[in-house]
């Protein structure tokens, strides 16, 4: 999977989606990601390594290193956490049509889902969003088809879904 350019650059994420493309079928992402912290107490947040072709639309996830990834550590979506899953869908075709096409296609779709999983329009929101591709040899290799759309704050982690927050 690919990590995609956002239209907006999260403060929390910034090493993940400043002007870089989340791929995902390469391991470049370490089997076990760094013990992810609550900000305010400090406490450890529980957070399980799972399969970037497994996410699903409601499950929460921190940020993740590198361009390309085959997992990512997903949390309770009660506990703080950089991204929440809000939308997904399949490319179509047997050819890989590139990653500008790709990114267009996935920007396109993610800000149209947007307004309607957040309550107001991308443009009079203070949140931003990203998403996950599939690479070409992900495509070719994988049968990978999958864009997964990501919602974040840009000015840190949140607590709880951001379906619905109107901000």
């Amino acid at each position: 999977m690919a990590i995609s350019p956002s239209r907006l650059s999260f403060a929390a994420a910034a090493l993940l989606v400043t002007g870089l493309s989340l791929t995902g079928c390469t391991a470049l992402f370490p089997s076990s990601a760094p013990p992810a912290t609550d900000s305010s107490t400090g406490e450890e947040i529980e957070q399980t390594d799972t399969d970037v072709f497994a996410l699903s639309v409601g499950q929460c996830l921190n940020d993740t290193d590198g361009t390309e990834v085959s997992e990512v550590p997903l949390v309770d979506c009660a506990d703080e956490h950089d991204f929440e899953v809000y939308s997904d869908f399949e490319l179509t075709g047997d050819e890989f049509p590139g990653t500008d096409e790709i990114n267009t296609q996935a920007d396109a779709q993610c800000l149209s889902d947007f307004e309607s999983f957040v309550g107001i329009s991308y443009d009079d929101s203070t949140l931003g969003y990203t998403y996950f591709t599939p690479t070409e040899g992900s495509w070719t290799d994988g049968d990978d088809r999958l864009v997964s759309c990501l919602i974040g704050d840009p000015n840190g982690k949140v607590s709880g879904t951001l379906k619905g927050a109107a901000k």
